[in-house]
């Protein structure tokens, strides 16, 4: 989402603490309340409970030095008419710690069966590691959220068994939020188990900074579903992404969209991020299918980035890998940027390359295959041979096509086997023969929400 990002010249003071809720909210004892606590403006250290609701309204932060500590099984809506987002500062923290029993959620305030994409503003979270442009901030939100510095191992917190659903709401104009947008996180927080459901813009997105992560899930996102920026140069382990087929951006929705910067400039600083083990299911489950025709990549790989994607399957998109600048092509080729062992179905266009370059789309085809396999075969065959099953893929309604809890659990087919962990690239991440996110064990089980318009909190 680069529409969402500006730049400041120079530091801009953050300004004067806005009012926040004073209500006692760390009685864990007796019933749930008939009344939601409201959070507004500056919030100082404080716990959230699983015993009482919350309602973020407005833009509501988390300052420096202080934490926002949230137990598990806790549910926070978001107000629509007041636009309301949760911010955490740099320096502030927030420590989101659900388990798989009791996820923590961030969802919409709006009655069961009447929420939609955008209801909210969604997570944004604020670091002081790297990036690879000056006093970048968050645009829309007031006083101005400025993220960025130089410690990489900066830490923000813990999201653990976090679920954001139906947040990407238009701040300014033309400027949505995210669902979980990472400013410069650094690699001291904690990110594991997060689902992003219904977001009006890209589902999660790294504006440079080193946080890891593993256990990622993006579920029906209007935009891009795994969005990098900015120079970020951490690594993800295990995520899987699912499209609906009758939405999607005009911007073009891509399962990954890469870059360094909003353009193609020289930087000190590359987006060098990791991400290995994905299962991405775009929005065709069947040859012919009619879908909107804003879908556009599986892989997009834009202005100068050199991320590294490996060990993933990428099914049901129209279109396969496009590189845009010669600059991508350049960095993927002396292997400052890798795309390794993975599976990529692609029937309508596999290959492309921006308008201008001296590569061309049979150059990357040539790259492409030297390392991973493209399979152009009917949609509909493909998720047997790969052993995805294909539930997990929408053809009708989701009320009808749809289980609530589908099946991930890979024990056959082509993704059972062919992973590679010998590249230095991918050196920390946890070894598997399976290819994409899942072997036996499907991780989603029990914390995972794959109906959250039917939930009712």
């Amino acid at each position: 989402m680069k529409k969402a990002i500006y730049l400041f010249s120079s530091m801009f003071m953050l300004g004067a603490t806005l009012n926040s809720c004073s209500n006692d909210d760390n009685n864990t004892s007796g019933p749930v309340p008939t009344t939601t606590i409201e959070l507004t403006g500056d919030l100082t250290s404080r716990t959230l409970t699983k015993d009482k609701k919350y309602l973020l309204k407005g833009q509501v932060f988390v300052r420096t030095g202080q934490v926002l500590t949230i137990q598990p099984g806790t549910v926070i809506f978001g107000d629509k008419a007041t636009k309301g987002t949760l911010i955490i500062d740099r320096g502030g923290k927030i420590e989101a710690n659900g388990t798989a029993n009791e996820p923590i959620v961030f969802t919409s305030a709006l009655a069961a069966g009447t929420r939609d994409r955008g209801d909210w503003g969604g997570l944004v979270i604020l670091g002081n590691a790297n990036v690879n442009q000056t006093n970048p901030a968050i645009e829309g939100i007031s006083p101005a959220a400025i993220f960025g510095g130089t410690n990489d191992s900066d830490d923000s917190g813990t999201l653990r068994y976090v679920r954001v659903e139906f947040a990407g709401i238009e701040l300014t104009p033309n400027n949505e939020t995210n669902s979980i947008t990472l400013g410069a996180i650094g690699s001291g927080t904690e990110m594991e188990y997060c689902q992003v459901s219904y977001g009006g813009d890209d589902g999660f997105e790294w504006f440079g900074g080193a946080v890891n992560g593993k256990y990622l899930v993006a579920f029906a996102c209007w935009d891009d579903s795994f969005d990098v920026d900015f120079g970020y140069t951490g690594k993800n382990q295990f995520g899987v992404e699912v499209r609906y087929p009758s939405f999607a951006d005009q911007s073009g929705s891509n399962s990954f969209e890469c870059d360094n910067g909003p353009n193609d400039n020289v930087t000190n600083l590359l987006t060098t991020g990791v991400f290995s083990n994905f299962t991405c299911v775009g929005p065709v489950s069947t040859t012919g299918q009619s879908i909107n025709a804003n879908y556009q990549h599986s892989i997009d790989l834009r202005r100068r980035t050199a991320a590294t994607i490996a060990n993933s399957v990428f099914i049901g998109y129209p279109r396969g890998i496009r590189m845009n600048q010669q600059s991508v092509f350049d960095n993927y080729a002396a292997g400052t940027g890798k795309v390794l062992n993975n599976i990529l179905v692609a029937p309508l266009v596999t290959y492309s390359v921006g308008t201008g370059m001296t590569a061309t789309a049979a150059n990357l085809g040539t790259w492409f295959t030297a390392t991973n396999t493209t399979i152009t075969a009917a949609v509909e065959t493909q998720f047997a041979v790969l052993g995805i099953n294909p539930n997990v893929s929408f053809g009708t309604a989701v009320t009808t096509a749809y289980s609530a809890n589908p099946s991930f659990a890979v024990t056959a087919g082509d993704l059972s086997t062919g992973a590679s962990f010998t590249d230095s690239k991918l050196s920390g991440l946890t070894p598997t023969t399976y290819r994409g996110g899942f072997g036996a064990t499907d991780w989603t089980d029990g914390w995972a929400e794959f109906l959250p318009n039917a939930k009712v909190y």
